[in-house]
């Protein structure tokens, strides 16, 4: 636990340690921590120790955060859109200098492994600081043939303050998807980092302060019903920008819809992979593991958590992937030999355990657990979970039509390609979807058919900067990731028409 009072300076920090020693019962607001007198526990999973307290903002501390951004918005906005651009790409280029010692702190906060997720994670975030550093020359307008005797043209113009609320299964990542688009295009961010794991975001920004006006990005932390809650409903906020689960994503729909303002979500999916009889075998064992975000434990929105093979190759690929899943080491998130760390917290770790239970209690169903779990070492046994693989259940059943959000995998067999393309689309997500063929033909048509807004063929990649990234039905609104994203979410279109 580390909660005693530091002398160290921003500007000293070099270690995960030393920015634990700083950031904690902070806030990040106007180039400054900000000490806040409520504080949140955050524990760190591997240890079930408390790793540091954390500041519980509520309505004060967001509506200091939000005055600040107010205030350096207008000048931000005055400096050439290149030259915003090219200060977001130096702080990504600063944040990659940084990594290792931001990687250990998410690794500690998260669960996450630090060899197989968190140094990504950071490599990630820092190329997309570049990507969108690159694009400050698109923010522009057109000029419409309306009339010859008048000139019409169209601006793009920022928002204001940007509120975006990122989770914790990769805060990194998502913090930069949502504030870096934002930022080029000339607005100012407020973001509200989860109360689980707060610190690798803090850090981040205070990073971004080096070569940034302060106050063009502030960091509050705190809880859903009061931070959340405070930052959504703030009358200065112009965008809102969440991740999150579907039924917090509701609510903060709703908040945007008080006020008229634009929100975008990104809030989960049940994500199909279609195996056909055709593939690669060894690539399509490969491509479950990525793709089933294993190494995450299965905390992602995009994880293939269905997964649909063809009954030719069924049994093969059955025995192929738990003998690789039985090979993968579960264990402490610091040692560069763990694969899979742990799940986040105890409520998860019991809604995961649900689910379970009630696939074990299904007549047919088998679950199958893979790996082996970690002892000893000054380990906590709770919070590690074995992949699990659920077969033979019913397409009803909810452990087959419900976001889990762990490292479970619901595997079925299929005969008739018209049934299991319908069997995929039968969800109320659309976020993700992969088919793996050797077929040209069949590739292109699944790909058409697919209900989902990011579909890939014989891969599973993450996110990707430059591709742009957003769902269906209920995985939410808007596209990230992408050029896209920042003129349509983070600008808004003026037209002007003069008179010659």
């Amino acid at each position: 636990m580390n909660t005693s009072p530091t002398s160290l300076r921003l500007e000293d920090v070099s270690t995960a340690e030393d920015w634990l020693a700083v950031l904690a019962d902070h806030n990040f607001v106007d180039g400054a921590l900000v000490p806040v007198p409520g504080t949140l526990d955050v524990m760190e999973p591997a240890t079930m120790q408390v790793l540091a307290t954390a500041a519980a903002s509520g309505q004060p501390e967001v509506a200091a955060a939000v005055a600040a951004a107010k205030a350096a918005q207008p000048g931000w906005a005055d400096i050439a859109a290149r030259k915003r651009g090219k200060m977001i790409a130096e702080a990504g280029r600063a944040i990659t200098a940084e990594a290792e010692a931001i990687a250990k702190l998410l690794a500690r906060e998260t669960g996450k492994a630090i060899a197989t997720e968190c140094r990504g994670e950071l490599a990630v975030s820092a190329d997309l600081l570049e990507f969108y550093g690159g694009l400050g020359s698109e923010l522009k307008g057109e000029t419409v043939p309306f009339d010859p005797s008048v000139f019409a043209t169209t601006t793009r113009e920022p928002l204001g303050v940007i509120g975006a609320i990122v989770p914790w299964n990769v805060p990194l990542v998502l913090t930069m998807l949502k504030i870096a688009p934002a930022l080029v295009a000339g607005n100012t961010v407020v973001i509200k980092a989860s109360e689980e794991a707060p610190f690798a975001t803090l850090a981040c920004a205070a990073i971004l302060d080096r070569y940034l006006p302060n106050g063009v990005v502030n960091v509050v932390v705190g809880d859903g019903p009061n931070c959340g809650a405070a930052l959504t409903a703030h009358p200065d906020i112009a965008k809102i920008t969440f991740t999150g689960s579907e039924a917090a994503g509701r609510i903060v729909y709703q908040e945007g819809a008080k006020r008229i303002v634009p929100v975008s979500l990104e809030l989960g999916g049940k994500s199909p992979m279609i195996v056909c009889e055709d593939a690669n075998l060894e690539k399509v064992v490969t491509g479950a593991i990525s793709g089933m975000r294993f190494t995450r434990q299965g905390q992602s929105c995009t994880a293939a958590s269905r997964i649909y093979v063809h009954e030719t190759l069924y049994d093969t690929f059955l025995e192929a992937l738990q003998a690789q899943l039985d090979t993968m080491t579960i264990g402490d998130p610091l040692d560069e030999a763990t694969q899979i760390g742990t799940i986040i917290n105890a409520k998860q770790k019991a809604t995961i355990d649900r689910y379970i239970a009630v696939a074990d209690a299904t007549p047919g169903a088998r679950v199958v657990q893979c790996g082996t779990l970690p002892t000893g070492g000054g380990l906590a046994p709770d919070l590690f979970m074995q992949p699990t693989l659920i077969l033979d259940l019913p397409e009803d059943s909810p452990v087959a039509r419900e976001e889990i959000f762990g490292p479970v995998c619901v595997i079925q067999k299929w005969s008739d390609y018209e049934a299991v393309i319908a069997a995929a689309n039968d969800s109320d997500y659309g976020l993700a979807a992969t088919v793996w063929t050797d077929s040209l033909t069949r590739a292109l048509d699944a790909t058409k058919r697919l209900n989902a807004g990011y579909v890939q063929v014989n891969q599973n990649l993450t996110i990707q900067p430059n591709l742009s990234y957003g769902g269906f039905g209920n995985s939410g609104l808007g596209k990230e990731a992408s050029l896209e994203a920042m003129l349509e979410h983070f600008t808004r279109k003026k037209t002007i028409v003069m008179a010659m």
